[in-house]
């Protein structure tokens, strides 16, 4: 019997022992789960849900450097959007803003680069094969200019401008190279109603980090290229 209490006591202080280095470990593996989380939130934009321009531009070359001429750089910039902040509000941009980053992701899928990078101004890269190009295009358009319906039922009538870029048409791979001429093609057509892809001179526009010098923001970014 005495064998037994001892038996049953050593193994009594063993779990005890575990269980009390079981608690600060369940304690570190909570606070990394929340550390985790907070890191993450860093990474989006917290009005759109989308990657910021750090986070973008890292998931942007691994796509370009997976997937090569098979790769698409777009950029998205809204028409006249001071117009809807005039009309309808702030709040109401912020409406438009939050549906169109829910259209980008939508329309570029799960495995896509979905970036705000400031304002009303969207970049997207993406797997898309040459032979589906303008037909992918041509969709993202219609959808960029499907109105708008606030909380309070008032319709936003909106429209975007799409500049799209590949490393085939403009004999470049690099990212900013590509940014460029997609922005570049993107203000050929501002107000067109359909989106342009570049060429080899688009690449030769001047402009600052990816965009088209001279833009409005542009000289917070730095230097043109």
């Amino acid at each position: 019997m005495s064998s037994l209490l001892r038996v049953q006591g050593r193994i009594g202080q063993r779990t005890l022992l575990l269980t009390t280095a079981a608690v600060p470990l369940t304690g570190w593996a909570v606070h990394a789960v929340a550390l985790h989380k907070q890191l993450a939130a860093t990474r989006k934009d917290p009005l759109t849900g989308l990657l910021r321009r750090d986070a973008y531009t890292a998931r942007a070359r691994r796509l370009l450097s997976r997937h090569g001429d098979d790769t698409v750089v777009v950029m998205v910039d809204h028409d006249d959007f001071k117009a809807v902040n005039d009309t309808f509000g702030h709040a109401a941009g912020d409406a438009v803003l939050a549906a169109t980053a829910a259209r980008l992701t939508a329309w570029a899928g799960p495995h896509a680069a979905v970036g705000r990078l400031g304002g009303d101004e969207f970049a997207v890269v993406l797997e898309l094969p040459a032979d589906r190009l303008e037909q992918r295009l041509a969709q993202l358009v219609r959808m960029l200019r499907t109105p708008v319906v606030l909380e309070d039922d008032r319709t936003v009538d909106v429209a975007a401008s799409v500049g799209a870029a590949t490393p085939h048409a403009v004999g470049s791979r690099d990212l900013t190279v590509l940014q460029r001429a997609a922005d570049a093609a993107l203000y050929d057509g501002k107000h067109s109603g359909r989106a342009i892809v570049a060429s080899p001179a688009h690449t030769t526009v001047p402009s600052t980090n990816g965009r088209r010098a001279g833009r409005p923001g542009t000289t917070m970014w730095g230097r043109a290229a």
